[in-house]
């Protein structure tokens, strides 16, 4: 059996799984309020050959903060975690937030980034009156003044009626209120609509049927201006396909990386 690695470099919490023979090394990268959990039900369905890079984005988790973020500091993170495992060739997969993080890599490594799934994720994702709004709101008061807005769109209603439901919301609850509030601020800054022409991998691009963070018209839109993508809906999930729909997503991906 082969197992994940937990360390830290450079204050980036991550875990990582070398690949055997000539299997696939999958980069994930995490939604705003969440760590690098939120992917387990996934990876526990993948083969044991495949390699593994996944952490926490700065101020989530166990990774420490820094003065100000934005989407390429984030996705500097990553890079530097590519060349300390000499990664040279890999998949990314990024859920909401983590998906602009991916959008980036995949202009920055477009040689190394050989296929590219984008989750409940858009180029351009709300507006900046409504983060300028929640940050006002998390920095004030904290994210538990507002968790149960965040968390009925991040998943279906059926879902929010399990004893599981619970520890996502003890995930989001514990993210210090800094660090949401600083990913928030990268979000409202990002804009990368003019930029999707010239992501050029093969495009895997789903959504929860029932997301009403980064809704399917949203995310479809954004499928349909990407050169090469395959859009999907997972039913009966929100904004964490990977949490509600595991098996749904990873036949996704299976069929996906065998294109």
């Amino acid at each position: 059996m082969t197992y994940e690695m937990f360390t830290a470099l450079d204050g980036v919490y991550h875990s990582y799984r070398r690949a055997s023979e000539n299997a696939p090394t999958l980069v994930f990268a995490n939604s705003l309020g969440t760590d690098l959990r939120v992917w387990d039900r996934v990876i526990n369905q993948l083969p044991e050959q495949w390699g593994i890079l996944r952490q926490d984005k700065r101020g989530h988790g166990l990774s420490t903060a820094c003065d100000e973020m934005s989407i390429e500091t984030l996705a500097d993170d990553v890079e530097v975690l590519l060349d300390h495992y000499g990664i040279s060739s890999f998949v990314g997969i990024g859920l909401s937030v983590g998906g602009l993080i991916m959008q980036r890599l995949a202009l920055r490594r477009d040689t190394a980034m050989s296929h590219l799934v984008l989750a409940d994720t858009a180029a351009k994702i709300g507006t900046p009156e409504m983060w300028n709004q929640r940050i006002n709101t998390v920095r004030s008061e904290g994210i538990s003044s507002i968790k149960t807005a965040i968390l009925s769109r991040w998943f279906a209603p059926t879902y929010q009626k399990t004893q599981d439901f619970t520890m996502w919301e003890a995930m989001l609850e514990r993210t210090p209120d800094e660090g949401y509030a600083q990913v928030c601020v990268a979000i409202r800054d990002a804009d990368y609509r003019a930029d999707l022409g010239q992501i050029t991998q093969p495009t895997l691009v789903v959504v929860g049927a029932e997301d009403s963070s980064t809704p399917p018209e949203l995310v479809e839109e954004m499928a349909h201006n990407l050169p090469s993508s395959v859009f999907h809906k997972i039913n009966h999930a929100g904004h964490l396909p990977c949490v509600e729909q595991p098996a749904a997503f990873v036949d996704l991906l299976h069929q996906h990386l065998a294109t």
